[in-house]
């Protein structure tokens, strides 16, 4: 049997704790039913419905600019199958500032369907986070709310893959029902990252082992080897995790993150502007 870990951490592959994401393609012109799968689940899992060439440029646009920093060579955009004039057409903005990358992620599908999902204007946070995840390496459990909880309640979470990532490259998992953790949420995940009243027995992530959390509380990881075009939305305190990118042909794992918001509600002032503050002493609060 295979062995999944996250961090080099097991998780337990019995039935009841370890599964499949649930796809919600079927509820896609019904938002109250979305709305209702993600108060059950936790998430949405929507299979192909990014348009795949959007997709492919965003992945071209940042493995160009990994070459041009030394990430990655010429034979890896090849084998990547990026066509090598890109190199003298991409722009030298930073990761998150390409105009394929915000064209997939603040435009299109994607904005289209949190118009719908909130049933008023959305709005994106201006910082994208840009995921490269190299070889053995992983993310620990937690939840997005405390890196972003300073504005909307109703923020959520885009994780968008670039590429196929299969769960031996690195597939994302969520533990569903922690959304319903209430004694987690009021602890752990009330925290301020940034706000030294808060985040002294936390820090970001809960654990890197993912058995440590699902023991305590419950719950049963999902997750699902993703293709290019897949889209998986989940609210801020659902408990995710990524598996160990055990690649066999040494692919490094390239994904987005981007969060969405009824336009009407306060933003956080660390990922919004022209230049955002983020994780800066400007956002320390104690």
């Amino acid at each position: 049997m295979e062995h999944w870990t996250s961090c080099k951490n097991k998780f337990d592959l019995s039935p009841d704790k370890f599964g499949e994401l649930r796809s919600s393609n079927d509820l896609l012109t019904n938002p109250d039913a979305l709305r209702q799968r993600v108060a059950e689940d936790g998430y949405l899992l929507l299979r192909g419905f990014l348009d795949k060439n959007k997709v492919r440029a965003a992945r071209n646009e940042l493995l160009v600019k990994m070459e041009r920093n030394g990430s990655v060579d010429d034979d890896y955009l090849e084998r990547e199958g990026v066509d090598l004039s890109l190199k003298s057409e991409v722009n030298t903005k930073s990761f998150r500032e390409g105009d394929a990358v915000r064209a997939l992620t603040q435009g299109g599908e994607m904005m289209a369907f949190y118009d719908q999902f909130f049933a008023e204007p959305a709005r994106v946070l201006d910082f994208i986070w840009v995921r490269v995840v190299s070889i053995g390496a992983a993310t620990g459990c937690h939840f997005d709310w405390v890196y972003m909880g300073r504005g909307s309640k109703k923020l959520h979470t885009s994780w968008t893959p670039l590429i196929d990532v299969p769960k031996s490259g690195g597939a994302l998992a969520v533990l569903k029902g922690s959304h319903q953790f209430s004694e987690l949420i009021s602890t752990y995940g009330s925290i301020d990252v940034d706000d030294e009243r808060s985040n002294k027995k936390f820090g970001g992530w809960y654990t890197q082992d993912p058995l440590e959390v699902q023991n305590q509380f419950g719950g049963q990881w999902q997750t699902t080897d993703f293709e290019v075009g897949d889209l998986l939305i989940f609210s801020m305190h659902t408990m995710h995790c990524s598996l160990d990118n055990r690649s066999s042909d040494s692919r490094i794992r390239l994904t987005l993150d981007t969060r969405y918001q009824p336009a009407s509600e306060p933003a956080d002032e660390r990922w919004i502007g022209d230049n955002p503050i983020a994780h800066s002493p400007a956002a320390k609060r104690r």
